[in-house]
């Protein structure tokens, strides 16, 4: 199977405008708390640091990108996983374009965010977060990302053996680290009140979100969803209850969930996936067009969690393309 690009990567991009701007948070008053010295320049007496005041938190960022001649119909609102920013969307770890960079070439206005605390958008004081932060170590990525089995992760790249046939550049995964920041599980709700503002501004839109981000992305439709035009679910980690949220909300919103290889080999993509068919069986069920893209059931086999960093991501990307050009009637050209 052919992973060349279906366009061309060298033909320049013409952008009218690239922005960058904060969506959400509140602020945060703290009171009582002591004052420090901070020896912050180097050669000059330490000065007091009084921490006591107004912080703004819960924000996240946001870089826009609009196109001279866009042809899509919406923009596309591009959202990370867990631990992850918007760098996921741009160069593959072994350098190769990435996602953003085929749709801005497709025709589409792009929105890429880093959720809150995550990359740009800053963090919150840490007596306002009610637990210590995770860092993603390569072991675990390695684990939960499905490059290979526990087993084969070794603390050298000649260690390293990788499920067969895997498609994820394993060679480069020291540099894939390089981007995972400090995730905060207890944040979620900030971080969905913060999307939710991103699309009540940006207005009608398409979604196109990867893991935590499809979970948010899911969440969030059920707040707005006359402005969610399209939802693209990459391997959502997880979907709403069935139990507690209405799915006829969604009812008008086409979905697009797609899924790599080696679930089966992995307890907690399995048990994120059965989740996450449960809630599309009862979208469907209210009336939602929902198409899943099973690759290993296409006979594309080898994509790990990561397909927008694949060595085929050209080609996954423009499944998802021609689903969304389908799904929105012929709304965009390219």
């Amino acid at each position: 199977m052919s992973t060349d690009s279906p366009i061309d990567a060298t033909r320049p991009i013409a952008l009218r405008a690239v922005r960058g701007f904060h969506v959400g948070g509140r602020p945060v008053d703290l009171v009582d708390l002591p004052h420090r010295q901070l020896a912050t320049v180097p050669g000059l007496q330490p000065r007091v640091s009084n921490p006591n005041g107004r912080y703004q938190v819960g924000q996240l960022y946001v870089q826009q990108f609009a196109l001279a001649a866009p042809t899509a119909r919406y923009p596309l609102l591009m959202w990370h996983g867990g631990g992850m920013t918007g760098a996921t969307w741009e160069c593959t770890p072994d350098g190769r374009p990435g996602w953003h960079d085929y749709f801005m070439r497709k025709g589409y206005d792009t929105f890429v965010s880093d959720a809150v605390e995550r990359g740009r958008a800053s963090w919150a004081p840490a007596c306002l977060v009610s637990e210590m932060p995770e860092h993603r170590t390569l072991e675990q990525a390695w684990d939960i990302f499905r490059f290979g089995p526990p087993e084969g992760y070794g603390a050298a790249n000649g260690k390293r053996q990788a499920f067969q046939g895997q498609r994820f550049p394993v060679h480069a995964l020291d540099q894939l680290a390089k981007q995972f920041v400090a995730r905060w599980t207890s944040t979620g709700g900030m971080a969905l009140d913060a999307y939710v503002e991103l699309i009540r501004r940006v207005g009608p839109c398409t979604i196109l979100a990867h893991s935590e981000g499809g979970r948010l992305a899911q969440h969030a439709a059920l707040s707005v969803p006359e402005l969610v035009k399209g939802l693209i679910l990459v391997e959502p980690a997880g979907a709403p209850s069935t139990a507690v949220e209405d799915a006829s909300r969604l009812r008008g919103i086409p979905h697009c969930v797609l899924w790599g290889d080696y679930i089966p080999q992995n307890s907690l993509w399995t048990i994120y996936r059965r989740q996450v068919d449960e809630w599309l069986a009862a979208v469907q069920h209210a009336g939602a067009e929902v198409t899943e893209f099973d690759l290993p059931a296409k006979g594309i086999r080898g994509n790990s969690h990561l397909p927008m960093m694949d060595d085929n991501n050209w080609l996954i990307a423009n499944l998802i393309h021609e689903w969304i050009s389908g799904a929105m009637e012929g709304g965009m050209s390219g």
